[in-house]
């Protein structure tokens, strides 16, 4: 008999959480202004809003903690973690942050201009954001079946390299500071770009003279897709393939909080030493001195860890493995999601679930609400309150997806969790005839609106 599948690790530590009655969420939520983000977390029983920072950190990564060196200027954890990047993917130089965002901030503080164009697949919320907010323009060059849920495609991610070379050529060199490409996409589903693709996007760039910056939050999920589905990957390790895809980009931010496995950090990686110079007086403004940013020694020394590990097989694979049978449940169920699943969560087609309530109402976030109602479970909105208005006519932007992400975060749950959240999904699904209305704003900021906004029943 061949032994069954089991995970790749341990359990030494487990944490409580709370089941609640229906009259207690409905409370909870009302007085959220039916923002999942203003829920507090003993709200919550399984808590999908993201993986970012969420993750359970491994013996090795809290055993380093203890030997952080915490100084100022020069600290030993700076350079353990930098060699570790160099070694991984190949940048000579790099600035910590204390987030992916922050990374941004640096980065397009040196880069972007009033007017500039930001040309990429499926820009993220607060790359959008930043790219907005200096009053440049983010074009989005995903390819079309991104937008197609049922569609089957191994790396639906991708840059359409089509769309791409008509920006390059429509605008001049000088109005566009960099193209951005996002490993894995997850503004399309958390979909992977294959390695072709990075590299004809690459030649692009460097064909029309425009640095290439890769989007790195889940580089390490978006490794292991090339490796089981890409020809002439197969017999290659995940850090060979991570060293192959970073030869092809100038530059590089990530929220190390993702693929990381950390509960704090950021980096931003870079080839030029001009550009590593000019980014260094942002960096020192906004985060710290170059040799900390926005991270402690703490940080640094758990993260220089999690990367090593997050870049071997075996732990890549069990957390997409339950990511995959979530998918399978739900097929079983009958219910749709943006196929097929990604590397760290599962979307749900909210048109599809919901399809007679019209786009004005918030389609996505009302799926998420009625989640939250049947079981304590806490997703988050990909869709009209995250694509924020129109920066020049202020009208909502509503985009071709409306998705529900339920975001399954590294070692925290067990195969058990993910029956309980498809079987919530399930009767949702079972008794969607009877949602037949959904949200209006009553309070948003002008940028990122989906973290504050405030809503009421309709």
């Amino acid at each position: 008999m061949q032994l069954p599948y089991c995970e790749p690790y341990k359990i030494k530590m487990t944490e409580a959480i709370r089941t609640s009655t229906r009259e207690e969420r409905e409370r909870w939520i009302r007085e959220a202004h039916y923002n999942l983000f203003k829920l507090r977390a003993d709200q919550v029983m399984i808590d999908l809003l993201t993986d970012s920072g969420t993750e359970s950190m491994s013996d090795r990564q809290w055993g380093a903690m203890m030997t952080a060196d915490e100084s100022y200027a020069g600290a030993a954890s700076y350079y353990r973690l930098k060699a570790v990047i160099e070694k991984i993917f190949g940048m000579p130089y790099f600035l910590p942050t204390h987030q992916g965002r922050a990374a941004e901030n640096v980065i397009f503080s040196t880069l972007l201009k009033e007017g500039d164009i930001v040309p990429g697949n499926s820009h993220f919320d607060t790359t959008k954001g930043h790219i907005e907010f200096r009053r440049a323009v983010a074009i989005d060059c995903t390819i079309d079946a991104a937008a197609d849920t049922q569609r089957e495609l191994p790396f639906k991610g991708e840059m359409d390299l089509e769309k791409l070379e008509a920006v390059l050529k429509k605008y001049p060199k000088e109005k566009i500071p960099c193209v951005v490409l996002t490993i894995t996409n997850n503004t399309a589903g958390g979909q992977p770009v294959s390695m072709r693709n990075i590299k004809g996007t690459a030649e692009l760039c460097r064909r029309y003279g425009i640095p290439l910056l890769i989007d790195s939050a889940r580089f390490a999920q978006n490794a292991y897709f090339i490796k089981t589905r890409e020809e002439g990957y197969a017999d290659k390790t995940i850090k060979e393939i991570v060293r192959e895809i970073y030869s092809y980009a100038d530059i590089m931010t990530m929220s190390a909080k993702k693929d990381g496995i950390v509960n704090m950090g950021g980096i931003l990686g870079m080839r030029s030493e001009e550009l590593f110079r000019k980014a260094s007086q942002f960096n020192i403004m906004f985060e710290g001195y170059v040799t900390y940013g926005g991270m402690t020694g703490r940080d640094m020394e758990a993260l220089a860890i999690g990367l090593d590990e997050n870049t071997e097989f075996e732990q890549l694979d069990a957390r997409i493995r339950q990511v995959k049978l979530l998918g399978d449940l739900l097929d079983e169920y009958g219910i749709p999601y943006q196929r097929p699943a990604g590397g760290h969560a599962i979307f749900l087609d909210a048109k599809k679930i919901l399809p007679n309530l019209p786009k004005e109402q918030f389609i996505a976030q009302t799926l998420g609400i009625e989640l939250y109602l049947e079981a304590g479970i806490r997703g988050v909105e990909i869709g009209s309150i995250l694509a924020d208005r129109d920066p020049v006519t202020h009208e909502n932007r509503y985009p071709k997806l409306e998705l529900l992400r339920l975001t399954i975060p590294s070692r925290i749950y067990t195969d058990n969790h993910i029956r309980v959240i498809a079987a919530a999904c399930r009767n949702v699904f079972e008794r969607r005839e009877s949602i037949t209305s959904g949200y209006r704003i009553t309070f948003e900021h002008p940028i990122l609106r989906h973290f504050t906004v405030e809503l009421e029943k309709i």
